[in-house]
Parts: C-alpha cells; structure tokens; sequence
C-alpha cells in the first residue's frame, strides 16, 4: 500500500497585502520553493496557506518571508496556526501547526483596521506588535484600502490638482506659467504614484500600474499634452479609488456574514462576575450569559431559562429554547433571560471557532476556474509586455511612422493590458458565495467544491437521520413463546446500553429504567449486524435479520412497517422490537427541489429493512432505493454511479456524519446533515448543513449555480472589454482615457459585480 508523506500546514495573515497581482506573484513564487507541496495565496483573506513537506528546510519560513517582503516590502506576516486537524489530515497525513490565532480582530480585524494609514501611504506600525516586516512604510501604489481618514486626503489632493488643472485649462498663462500650473496639478494628482514606480524600479519590479501611468502621462508632458497627462492620471486615481473602497466594501461585507465570534465572557467565580476573555474560560467554569449577549463557548445550562437565536449558525430563523439540561453552543444569541452555563469545550474547541476556521479557509481550496485565471494571468502578461515592445519598435522601422505615435499606443495598450480585474473580481465572488451559504447555515469548505456543485446530476442520500428525524420510537413488541414482554424490552435496553446509535437509544428510553451497568460484560458491536454482550451472565444478541442468519438462530419476521430489532439468549430465539422512525417534514420538499433545478437522479442507501426502505423511498418520491447495505456495499454502489455518470457530471452523497465516512469520502461532494456541533461532520465533508434540513442542498446548488453566473459575468466582461481596446489602442484609436477606463473602471464593476454573490437566494421546492 502507498503511504502519503505527511505534509505541515502553515498560515499568515499579509497584512497590508492590498495588490491582487502581487497576490499572485507571491503565490507563484512561493510554489516553486524547495520542500512546498502546494501554496495558495487569497487575496480576499489576506492569507498565505502552504504546505510543505520533508524535505522543506529548516530556513524555509524565513525564506517565504523574504520572497514576500521582495514582493510587497511593506507587508507584515502574521502568523496565523489552527488547532483543528483537517480532513485532508485524516485521510493523507497532513498535520498542522498547533498555535492559535494571535486574535480574531487582528488576524481578519484589518480589513477595517488596516485603513489608518499615513498621507504618503505608510502603514501604522504597532511597536508592541511582532510581525515579520520588510522596509517600514512602504506601501504598493497599486492599493485597495482606503479609509476615512486616507479617503480625505486622497479626495482634497485630487481636489487640489482638478482646481489647478482647471485653472490652467481656463487661464490663458502660456508659456513656462503654464508648464508649472499643469506640473503642480500633476504632482498633487499623482506624484505618489510617481515615487513609487521609482520604488519599484528599484526593486527590480519594472511592469506595474505605477510605472505605465507614470511613463505614460510623463510622455504626454514630454510632447506638450499637459491637460492629457493631468487629467488621465486624475482619473486614474479617483478609479483606484473607487476601486479600494469597493474591494474594501466586499471584504467587509463577506467578513461581517461571519461576524459571530464572542469578544467577551462573563466567569462567575463564587459570588462574583468578571469580564474575561473567551480564551481564558476552562472546562468545567460557569459562565453567565445575558439577554441579548452571544453564549461564548459551547455548554450545558445549569440556571434559567431563555430564547436562543441561532441564525448566525444555521440560519434558522426560529428560535430554540433552552432550559436546564440544555445544550447551547457559541455563536448563540441570548434573547431574553439570564442563563448560566456550565463550559463544556475550551473556545479553541467550541462550534463557533471551528465554524470560523472552516469559512476563513474555505478560500484556500481555488475552485478550477480560479487556478486557471491565475495560470492565464502569469501567461498572458509577459505576452502582452512582448506584444507592446514590438508594437512600439516594428511599425516605425517598416513604415517610417514616427516613433512617438507609436510608442504612445504602445504605453495605451500596456496600461490596457493590466489583469487586476480577474485576479480581484474573482476570488471575490467565489468567497462571496461561500459567505452567502455560511450566512444560510451551509458551510462549504472551498470554492472548489461550490463550484463542483453546478455539476451535480446525481443525489445519494443515507436515510436515517438523513431524510428520516434519526427520532425512533418502539412501537411493537414481539416475544417468543416464554418470554414476557417486559423481559424482552429489558434485555435488550441491557445490550443497547452501551451503543449510541439512535435505535439503541430508543429502546433504552422505552424500557426506562435504571440500568446495572455492572451486570453488562463482552460488549461487542458487530458492523452491519447488531450487538452481541453477556447480560447477567447470559450471552444476549441483540441485531437484524443477517445476525440471526449469521448465528444460525431460526427466527419470524413480525407486521409492520419500521426497523426489526431480533433478541436471541444464549442461543435461543426471543423475539423482536419494531422501532418506527418519522420522515421529516422537509424531505419531500427537497427531494423536490431538487427535480426542480435539474438533478437527474436521487438514489437512497440505507441498512435498513427493504420494507421500511420503500415506503420511505416511495413516500418521498425517491428515484432508487437500495436496502440492507453494510457500509461497504454504500461505498460498492457510490462506485457503480460513478461508472454510469458522463461527462463532467458529479455525485453528491448527503448523510448525517454517523458512519457515513467512507461514502463522504467517495463521492465527489460529500455532505453531511445536521452538523450542529457535530464533530464528525465537520471533519469527514466537504459540505456541512448546520441544520437537520435536506431541502438546504438545493439552496446549496442555487448559490453555487449563481456564483458561477456572476464570475463568468465579470470573465467574460473584463476580457471582452480588454480585446476590444487593446485592438483600439494598437490602431490608435483609444487613448489613454479608454486605457485607465479599461482597467480601473472595468476592475470596479467586477468587483461591484462580485458583491451580487452574497444576496444569492435559496432555493424553494
């Protein structure tokens, strides 16, 4: 058997990483290191993900933080460490680094706070904070934060050279008088953006947006054109204006979807109550939660009564109530009543720090068309450069046009060329869709896997807790010749006791009683069959009809429709349990749904009886149904679907995280139900419902179908608009007025264009 070689998981924050480009120059270049298996850079998240493996030497981290301040010198590195292992890690080997994040508002905090920035650009520097940093203050001309404070010096800078230009314009001076008003507007306009194309030069990064503005409206100077030269880079400028406040808007706009982490929590320590930190809450403490506070960590409620609202969660719009006994979770919102909670998990641990690790990394899985934008962007850039350099040279040396005409088309087509509004527009819109499904209580772990739900033709659902409530009732009791019926129910609560399936659950709660836990030895659960235990000295066997058959025990099969539960002792038949369970509510909607929106097929596997399967099946319109599955005869049929599907057609598998790895695994999406702090949901799918609701998978698919939408919109936009004027600006025909409109202004749009994803609507059956 082939053995993975482990991988480690590293993470940063790029705080101050405000270039989409760059963004992908990091990634690139990082990904060609000794040692890195895989890096991924999202520009939407500020975070560098890289895993590495054997042989990644030991001064590689350094080396990442070289090769990035290289790139982008006024970027700071935060390193950000998850405790949680991924799914990849249990099944390929992976192992991340155990340190937490530093703290939520500073790890994802600085799409906001970021935006304090000095006049010429310089980030404000924390002197108690560590951070990786190259050379202090410099900041990438090209940038996407702008905040109040910034917006107002930016908007009064640009005031002053419009008031300057106009004047120059309107007021006959002539002469040097003229040159040195149009220089003055110019200078206020964009002389940052001129110092730092000089800055960049430096560093040996020639071809960016600094350096063709600045090349371009310097030349327009040089051939007399002053109100040219101003007035393109006064539009220029007021375009990445607008262009950071819309990426900034974008950002926060996803961010706040998930803004449900608790800043404080109230620790009660013998009579008094203080303020502490989430973080600083044990095992074990009680905690005071207070209307209209959120609960800050995961516990069971020991005082008091109250409303929660969980919709941050799950996206339920009912509240559930909780009173002692209950179990609430963090993220939680307190709507009336004061409640004590006893800590169940540290906040490490809790359902709302998993929940926000699952959707702040979600981003780092690149849907395919996200890679294939970055790998056209690396390409089509040196191709472009190379295509401007002949544009410039080869025209005049064969025609005798003059060199200038054709250098300024040459400079027209270069600033065209700019991809800044696919690599920005882009991961924004699949995240956007991802916090759009999160915000519905949907968690999708990439945009590779939202996009993989636009090809999904066939549904595969697992029934009990799936489609049916998981909810089971004993609703038949069947002893053999000898056996009273209340010592068939208490023998066999005796041999479920110690299981935590459903079915044994409700036997235990109908014979409900005190159980001896003493009197129960050589517990053993047999897959796929049922339980075999020594209850008071006497070998019980407690299953379904394959144990029976197993065993060689003769045995009846009862009326009724439900789950059959068989009982032999030592040996000897006696009897059977019929345990019904309720289909919920929602399915039949969802089932569909589901037909609705083009699924081809639904197929349902179950280990059930093939007479409870089918009624089900039937009831709730099902396409195939496949009963008395062990679990890998789930995994045998998931292949045989995928042996009959064409094409680029997916399979889905829905359960409910219960044994149902294997199969979650299998399938091209797999999704699991009810993951309300489920921890084997969370780690074994690619798609977690937080509810109990099936009819969320057609949601699911309408977000991802309308996420796609609206990223080929702005593909197709952005690349349409830029062949149409690169074909202008090599015939001379646009002007650098069409060029900065063809990258800033397109870029805005995009970008604009992208926020649609965080209103897709769910879809109803």
């Amino acid at each position: 058997m082939n053995t993975v070689e482990p991988t480690v998981k590293r993470q940063w924050i790029l705080e101050g990483l405000h270039c989409a480009n760059c963004a992908m120059k990091i990634e690139n270049r990082v990904s060609k290191m000794d040692g890195v298996a895989s890096c991924s850079v999202n520009f939407a998240t500020k975070t560098l993900t890289m895993e590495t493996d054997s042989s990644f030497p030991e001064t590689g981290v350094s080396q990442v933080e070289q090769t990035v301040v290289s790139i982008e010198p006024h970027v700071r590195l935060l390193e950000k460490r998850a405790a949680a292992v991924s799914r990849s890690a249990a099944y390929t080997g992976t192992v991340r680094g155990n340190v937490q994040v530093r703290s939520h508002r500073e790890a994802h905090g600085h799409e906001h706070g970021d935006e304090h920035e000095h006049e010429d650009g310089h980030e404000h520097e924390d002197e108690h904070e560590h951070a990786h940093a190259g050379e202090e203050g410099h900041t990438h001309g090209h940038s996407h934060s702008h905040g109040e404070g910034e917006t107002r010096r930016t908007l009064l800078r640009l005031g002053v050279g419009a008031a300057l230009a106009a004047a120059g314009y309107l007021i006959p001076f002539g002469g040097y008088w003229e040159l040195a008003l149009f220089l003055l507007a110019y200078l206020a306009a964009g002389g940052n953006v001129v110092w730092q194309a000089v800055r960049n030069i430096a560093r040996g990064q020639v071809f960016d947006e600094n350096f063709l503005m600045a090349l371009a409206t310097i030349g327009a100077f040089a051939i007399g054109q002053y109100p040219e030269g101003v007035a393109v880079m006064l539009f220029y400028q007021v375009g990445e204006l607008f262009q950071g406040l819309a990426v900034n808007r974008s950002r926060r706009s996803i961010t706040a979807l998930m803004d449900i982490r608790p800043e404080t929590a109230r620790l009660r320590t013998g009579e008094e109550t203080k303020i502490v930190s989430p973080e600083r809450v044990n095992i074990g403490d009680i905690i005071v939660v207070q209307p209209g506070e959120k609960v800050p960590l995961d516990g069971t409620v020991i005082e008091g009564r109250a409303m929660m609202d969980t919709s941050a969660l799950t996206g339920e719009s009912v509240p559930r109530s909780a009173e002692p006994g209950s179990a609430v979770l963090s993220g939680f919102i307190n709507k009336n009543g004061v409640i004590t909670v006893e800590v169940t998990q540290t906040f490490a641990e809790s359902a709302v720090s998993k929940i926000l690790e699952l959707v702040q990394n979600a981003s780092n899985n690149k849907a395919k068309t996200e890679n294939f934008i970055t790998r056209f962007a690396r390409g089509y850039t040196p191709v472009v450069v190379i295509t401007a350099a002949l544009l410039a040279v080869v025209p005049p040396l064969f025609s005798g046009a003059t060199f200038s005409d054709w250098i300024y088309r040459a400079l027209v087509f270069l600033v065209i060329s700019c991809p800044c509004a696919l690599v920005v527009s882009i991961p924004l819109g699949f995240f956007g869709g991802i916090g759009a499904a999160s915000r519905s209580g949907i968690l999708i772990k990439g945009s590779n896997y939202l996009e993989a739900l636009n090809d999904v033709k066939t549904v595969v659902f697992d029934k009990t807790g799936t489609l049916t409530k998981g909810q089971f009732k004993v609703t038949g009791i069947h002893p053999a010749e000898g056996v009273t019926e209340s010592e068939l129910l208490r023998l066999a609560a005796y041999a479920e006791s110690h299981s935590g399936h459903p079915i044994a659950e409700s036997i235990v709660a109908a014979y409900g009683q005190r159980i001896e836990a003493s009197t129960i030895t050589d517990y053993n659960e047999i897959s796929g069959h049922g339980i075999r235990a020594s209850v008071e000295g006497r070998i019980v066997l407690a299953g379904n009809a394959r144990l029976m058959e197993r065993e060689g025990i003769a045995f009846w099969q009862p009326a009724g429709t439900g789950t059959i539960v068989h009982l032999a002792v030592d040996g000897q038949y006696a009897g059977s349990l019929v345990i019904a369970d309720e289909v919920k509510e929602d399915a039949a909607r969802a089932i569909s749904a589901l037909r609705k929106i083009g699924v081809a097929k639904t197929v349902m596997l179950t280990g059930d009886a093939s007479a409870v399967a089918e009624d089900v099946g039937k009831r709730l319109g099902i396409g195939e149904i496949h009963a008395e599955l062990l679990p890998q005869h789930k995994v045998e049929q998931i292949e045989r679907l995928e042996s009959q599907k064409a094409g680029r057609e997916k399979i889905a598998f829905v359960g409910d995280g219960i044994n149902d790895t294997p199969v979650l695994a299998r399938a091209d999406v797999g999704i699991a139900m009810g993951g309300l702090g489920s921890d084997a949901a969370i780690e074994a799918a690619d798609i977690v419902i937080m509810t109990d609701e099936p009819s969320k998978i057609a949601s699911a698919i309408g977000i991802a179908r309308r996420t796609r939408t609206i990223v080929w919109q702005n593909i197709i936009f952005a690349l349409g608009v830029k062949v149409v004027f690169l074909q202008l600006g090599a015939f001379g025909i646009a002007t650098m007025w069409e060029a900065v409109f063809s990258d800033v202004g397109v870029t805005v749009l995009a970008v604009l264009n992208s926020m649609r994803a965080l209103r897709a609507p769910s879809v109803q059956g």
